[in-house]
């Protein structure tokens, strides 16, 4: 099953050592079985089935269905992303619910911390989605919850704003 993948490649640990290895391997030959979605999905399971609550789990979830183009999947993932930031960061559970004045979201990107800054791209990420599968609606008070929270847009969340609104005005 993985004699095709150097185990050099599959050993190391890139996650900080406190994702257990088995579950590191197991999103590396996630990734290494790209080619092979069956292969790729199953090992993404056994990543999920071994740590399940690790954000490198939920995260490498979010980014083998975003880059598959197999939205609707991807959101659930963007989503648990978005909790898990709200957890370390004490925000409320409901993303609708943070405000600026509730995390250092407003410094300069080189000096934003790194929760906020997750908190941030994992919600943008989600709005993104939604609004891609068709919940324009809530796709869009997300991505203006990214808006409001990042007032220098550093996340580039209001050019994202632009070219959708543009692009709701072309349909029009």
């Amino acid at each position: 099953m993985t004699s095709d993948v150097s185990s050099d490649w599959t050993d190391r640990i890139y996650y900080g050592g406190d994702l257990p290895r088995a579950a590191e391997k197991a999103l590396h030959l996630a990734a290494a079985h790209w080619h092979d979605p069956p292969q790729a999905e199953a090992w993404l399971a056994e990543a999920w089935r071994l740590a399940a609550d690790h954000r490198a789990v939920k995260l490498g979830h979010y980014k083998y269905f975003f880059y598959r183009q197999d939205l609707r999947r991807a959101a659930p993932y963007a989503l648990l992303c978005v909790e898990d930031a709200a957890r370390q960061l004490n925000l409320p559970a409901d993303w609708r619910l943070v405000t600026p004045a509730d995390a250092a979201f407003d410094v300069p990107l080189d000096d934003i911390e790194a929760e906020p800054r997750f908190f941030l791209y994992a919600l943008k990420a989600y709005g993104y989605v939604l609004f891609r599968q068709g919940a324009h609606d809530d796709g869009l008070e997300a991505l203006r919850k990214v808006a409001d929270l990042d007032p220098q847009d550093r996340t580039a969340t209001r050019l994202l704003l632009a070219v959708i609104e543009r692009g709701q005005e072309d349909e029009d």
